[in-house]
């Protein structure tokens, strides 16, 4: 007989969901307060999703902000799955022990350190900072958690389907665009949506590196908080919400549905046999 979950479990599942989502429900409820004060209901409205559609600093900042996170997650994905193809699939060579420390040294670096860092080199090369110059600097940490993801795949994936393919008659290159590839479709995704995540999010490494006209939208948004919060600004939060969660729901339809499908041509296979 199953028993139901003891009573200090769920206060404590309670108290982590209600830690954890509290803040965002609020933020959304008072995206719709008719006033100015965000600590004060003054009433329902939307009107402030029509001003923040009609502000040119942040429509400017967000469009700036997805560009430049579309450039980094697409880079840094490529990069990082040539990386985590090294290290998982080339064995013992010279330099590994070097080029690991490389690939994972940014993850528990400093946002401050690391912005720095690209600040003084692209001084040193005399780059004019921008668009570029934000790409780079994201490129350089996000393509370690790429690294990351697509290694621990990688070493779960059957290396008896790449050797059977290239004893087929398959040259290394085919053998890897077709056979290892599609199987790490689902950690080239998910490797590619964190990217995206982070490079969006940024705001300390973005302020060191940005220049004119290159404004992202976690800066935009971190000016205005410091003259204080407006629900303006808990509309835009609730709008991002909402596309993460559409995001979400999309990518687990789509991938219960690759599960579902897997699952059916198994079945069908062992029918046949």
């Amino acid at each position: 007989m199953r028993k139901g979950l003891h009573p200090a479990t769920l206060f404590m599942l309670a108290f982590g969901f209600l830690f954890l989502y509290a803040p965002i429900v609020l933020l959304i409820i008072f995206s719709f307060n008719e006033g100015k004060l965000v600590s004060v209901w003054s009433g329902f409205s939307p009107k402030w999703y029509g001003e923040l559609l009609q502000d040119p600093q942040i429509l400017s900042a967000a469009w700036m902000s997805l560009k430049i996170a579309s450039l980094n997650a697409t880079i840094a994905t490529v990069l990082g799955l040539f990386g985590a193809y090294a290290l998982g699939r080339f064995g013992s060579f010279k330099g590994r022990t070097v080029f690991t420390g490389m690939m994972t040294a940014p993850l528990v670096m400093p946002d401050v350190i690391t912005g720095l860092a690209t600040l003084l080199l692209f001084v040193w090369l005399n780059w004019q900072r921008g668009v570029a110059t934000i790409t780079i600097a994201h490129v350089t940490f996000s393509m370690c958690f790429v690294a990351v993801i697509v290694r621990a795949r990688l070493s779960s994936l059957d290396q008896s389907l790449e050797e059977a393919a290239m004893d087929l008659g398959a040259r290394p290159a085919k053998t890897f665009l077709l056979i290892t590839i599609p199987m790490l479709a689902p950690a080239l995704v998910a490797a590619w949506l964190l990217a995206f995540t982070l490079s969006l999010d940024d705001l300390v490494i973005a302020s060191f590196v940005a220049g004119p006209g290159s404004t992202t939208l976690p800066m935009v948004v971190f000016s205005k908080v410091r003259l204080g919060v407006s629900p303006e600004i808990n509309a835009l939060g609730t709008l991002i919400v909402l596309l993460v969660t559409v995001c979400i729901v999309c990518a687990a339809l789509i991938f219960r549905r690759q599960e579902a499908q897997r699952v059916q041509d198994a079945q069908m296979a062992d029918r046949d046999d």
